[in-house]
């Protein structure tokens, strides 16, 4: 592999590299010249963006995969571009999963970013503080907690229905939606 050194961004301790230092590499390394980066949306509407992005080698092989999720609703710059946010993200998920850019994280700067972004806006939220306070758990853990439990439970149905009969009042819509992703 190259010596490329790759430009990193200090988030919480840990560096991570961005998506644009890993399509650079990309684009400049040999051993890539005439691959192809392909995106396409599975699911695009008015609110939600799910992105599939492949990498395949001059075959025509994939060699990786990355897809990405955004809501327009989300975030104040997703106002505006949550679908290219959405794009970004899975080119860099799947630049990631080829092992370029990897030392710490597939997660790039960006995604981590967003990520911070997201939980601070979850945060402010009054619903997610009244879920906190009924749950006796901070504020920033709420969402972590009601994910861990659901993960740990073998009948993840039956824990995700447990915590909306309890707490489902204190929910938006969105918390629920996204709970569910780990039901299914």
């Amino acid at each position: 592999m190259s010596q490329y050194n790759f430009k990193t961004t200090n988030i919480r301790g840990k560096q991570y590299v961005e998506v644009n230092e890993r399509v650079k590499f990309f684009r400049q390394e040999e051993r890539f010249k005439d691959w192809t980066i392909s995106s396409e949306f599975a699911v695009l509407d008015a609110e939600t963006a799910v992105c599939r992005t492949t990498i395949s080698d001059t075959s025509g092989r994939v060699v990786a995969t990355g897809y990405a999720h955004e809501e327009k609703s989300s975030s104040s710059i997703n106002k505006t571009s949550f679908i290219e946010n959405c794009e970004t993200s899975a080119v860099g998920r799947a630049l990631g999963f080829l092992g370029i850019g990897i030392d710490t994280s597939i997660a790039s700067a960006n995604e981590v970013n967003d990520a911070i972004a997201k939980q601070q806006e979850l945060v402010d939220n009054p619903h997610v503080q009244k879920l906190a306070k009924a749950l006796d758990a901070p504020v920033e853990n709420i969402m972590d907690k009601a994910v861990s439990y659901i993960k740990s439970q073998t009948d993840k149905r039956k824990a995700f229905d447990s915590i909306v009969k309890k707490h489902g009042d204190k929910l938006t819509d969105k918390q629920l939606e996204g709970l569910k992703k780990f039901v299914r």
